[in-house]
This record gives C-alpha cells, sequence and structure tokens, in this order.
C-alpha cells in the first residue's frame, strides 16, 4: 500500500484536486490517498464551499497559514507541511498549479527526498515579475513527475532541460470537473437571483493586485466597467480585496454593473456557461471558457495558457483598457472568434494520471 499527500491551497487548486480524489478512490486497495489543505485561501465563501461543492472530504490536514506576504506564507507552509511529510513518510506528494502552495510543499518533499509529482507542469508566460511564474519554473525544476495540459507545455519543458522521461502529456485536468459538474448548472438559480438572462450579460473577474491594489488602476478599472455596462450588464463577483479597496477608495459602480459575493463553483461554472462574454485577468477562466466555446478577453500582456488564444475563443489584449474596451463592444457587435477545443481537453486527465502513477 503506497501513500500519496496531495496538496492544496487556493481555489484553483481545488477545482484540480476533485477528479484525483475520485479516481484514486477506484484505486483502494494500491493506494491512500490524503489531502492535505494549507489554508492559502482561508475565506470561507473562497474555500470551505468548494470542499462541499466539488465532494471532496474534509482534509486529512488543515495547516491554517492564512495570508501575508509571498515570503511570509510561503515559510509558514513549509514548516508546517515539514512536520506532516516527516510523521506520514509518503512515497508520493502532489501538488497543482502555481500558488505558493505548490512552491513550498515541493520544496518541503525534495528536502526530505519524497519524489513529486506536478499537475499543470510546463506552463509560462515569460513573466518573471509574476510571483506564479517562479513558483511554476522552481516547481517543474525539482518535480519527478511533469503531468502536462497542452503542447506549449511539453515544448518548455523539453527547451529547459527537464527528462523526456518526466515528462507525461496527459490533458487539463480543470476540464474534468468542468465535465464532472456541468449538468449540475441546469439546478443553479443565480441567472434567476440576479436577474439576468442567458447570453445578455458580460461575466468580469479581476484580481491581481496590477488591476485591483493602487487607486489609479482600480480608477481605470471601475471606468472600464461602468463604460461597458451601459450597452449589456456586467456581472463581477468581487475578489474581498477589490472589494476592500473600492471602500477605501471611495469607487462606485453604476446600476447595471452587478458586483456580487465570490460564487461557489457551480454559481460560477453557471454564469460562465451563459455568458456573452467573459473579461478576465485570471488563468484557469481562459481555459474555461476554451471548452465552453464562449468568448473570452484576457486583460494581461501574456497569458501562460497559449492554446487559449491559438486553438480557442480566448483574445490576449493587454492591459490597456481603452482597447480591452474596442474588443469587448467588437465582441458584442457580433463579431465572434470561433475556437476549437486543444488535444486531450476531454474529462479523462485525472484517469491518465492515476494510471501513471500506480504503474510506475
Amino acid at each position: 500500500m503506497k501513500k500519496i499527500i496531495s496538496v492544496v491551497g487556493a481555489r484553483p487548486n481545488f477545482i484540480k484536486i476533485a477528479p484525483l480524489y475520485r479516481e484514486f478512490q477506484k484505486h483502494k486497495d494500491q493506494v491512500q490517498h490524503l489531502i492535505c489543505h494549507t489554508g492559502q485561501h482561508f475565506d470561507k465563501k473562497m474555500s470551505d464551499i468548494f470542499f462541499k461543492e466539488l465532494k471532496l472530504p474534509i482534509p486529512d490536514f488543515y495547516l491554517g497559514i492564512g495570508g501575508g506576504s509571498h515570503t511570509e506564507q510561503t515559510a509558514k507552509i513549509m514548516l508546517s507541511f515539514e512536520k506532516i511529510v516527516i510523521k506520514e513518510k509518503p512515497d508520493l506528494i502532489i501538488v497543482v498549479g502555481d500558488v505558493n502552495s505548490t512552491l513550498a510543499c515541493s520544496l518541503v518533499a525534495k528536502k526530505l527526498s519524497i519524489p513529486i509529482a506536478h499537475v499543470e507542469s510546463g506552463l509560462r508566460s515569460f513573466d518573471r515579475e509574476m510571483p506564479e511564474e517562479i513558483n511554476r519554473i522552481l516547481t517543474d525544476v525539482i518535480a519527478d513527475y511533469l503531468f502536462v495540459s497542452e503542447k506549449s507545455g511539453l515544448e518548455n519543458l523539453q527547451n529547459e532541460g527537464i527528462a523526456k522521461e518526466k515528462i507525461f502529456f496527459v490533458g487539463n485536468i480543470m476540464i474534468d470537473s468542468l465535465v464532472h459538474f456541468l449538468s449540475q448548472t441546469e439546478e443553479s438559480n443565480i441567472l434567476k437571483e440576479l436577474r439576468i438572462e442567458k447570453s445578455d450579460y458580460i461575466l468580469v473577474t479581476f484580481h491581481r493586485p496590477r488591476n485591483v491594489d493602487t487607486k489609479v488602476y482600480l480608477a481605470k478599472l471601475v471606468k472600464f466597467l461602468n463604460n461597458i455596462a451601459e450597452k449589456k450588464k456586467v456581472v463581477f463577483p468581487i475578489h474581498p480585496r477589490t472589494k476592500k479597496n473600492m471602500k477605501k477608495f471611495g469607487f462606485s459602480f453604476n446600476d447595471n454593473v452587478i458586483s456580487i459575493e465570490p460564487a461557489g463553483y457551480i454559481d460560477f461554472l453557471t454564469l460562465l456557461k451563459n455568458a456573452l462574454l467573459v473579461i478576465t485577468d485570471s488563468g484557469g477562466i481562459q481555459e474555461e471558457t476554451t471548452y465552453l466555446g464562449v468568448q473570452c478577453i484576457t486583460v494581461r500582456d501574456n497569458t501562460e495558457r497559449p492554446s487559449t488564444v491559438e486553438i480557442g475563443t480566448n483574445q490576449l489584449i493587454g492591459t490597456d483598457l481603452n482597447k480591452v474596451e474596442i474588443a469587448a463592444n467588437e465582441i458584442l457587435s457580433g463579431k465572434f472568434k470561433e475556437g476549437n477545443i486543444p488535444e486531450l481537453w476531454d474529462g479523462k486527465t485525472a484517469g491518465r494520471i492515476v494510471d501513471i502513477i500506480c504503474n510506475e
């Protein structure tokens, strides 16, 4: 019997670990699968509801780390996680994505000579100002199993000199959750509650510090959202930090911008699936809109998910909100981008990963 610990810390991690949890349940005779929640996302609305909706069990370990600077958070996670690893002596640590928990737990595993599997490996924005990019690069350097979601990841890892025998092209595990739970969106009442109709609103998400943490940028964002809301209702699930800054700087939206609390997974998937357009600075949402065939504008200068632009419905416009507004207006006038679903984004990624782990 092998013991595996999967690490989660933030909402995107929960979505990616849920399919693995379901698959490992089929191999109980081979694997004892445990989940460690670092507590990096500690707000109940951003954590507990996701565990419940994704049907994840109560974590076997909860570190309760909370907020703090990147250094503080990483250090606290390492200190707490090390105690668990020393006590449990797992045969493998699974980390997903690119948050601080990913890197912190990988470093602990490596120092204690425990093999590491990195799910969603090889993604690169080539912008080392992004904390996530540093987390991705360093985790991939020390990982033993690198599970890749798209073709660009294969090229990036090979260019970085990672041994081919460590690299496995398995597809996008976030799509596994989307496929599994998509039918449940029919039971969501979120559209009725917000008094919006299918394909008649714009869904917006912004959380990156550049866009929401300074008065100058936040002022531009509020003006932009108020402008496009004159043409089509805007739904904005607002991050707690953004909400705090709105109040701090004295900003407000017009009546056509519907500002809501962070939504649960099913409600958010419902909003995503039925939007006419999604405008975001997120990473994972680019993938979900590509699978769903929903028009997406990414307000960033780079993306670590180029397949969503090259193959999917995503447009990488940059951070100039005037250009974003022009692109949004083109879509609102009916100029849609055609897109397809990238290879192996089929809802079966977790099965391929677990097969590899069990066979290896």
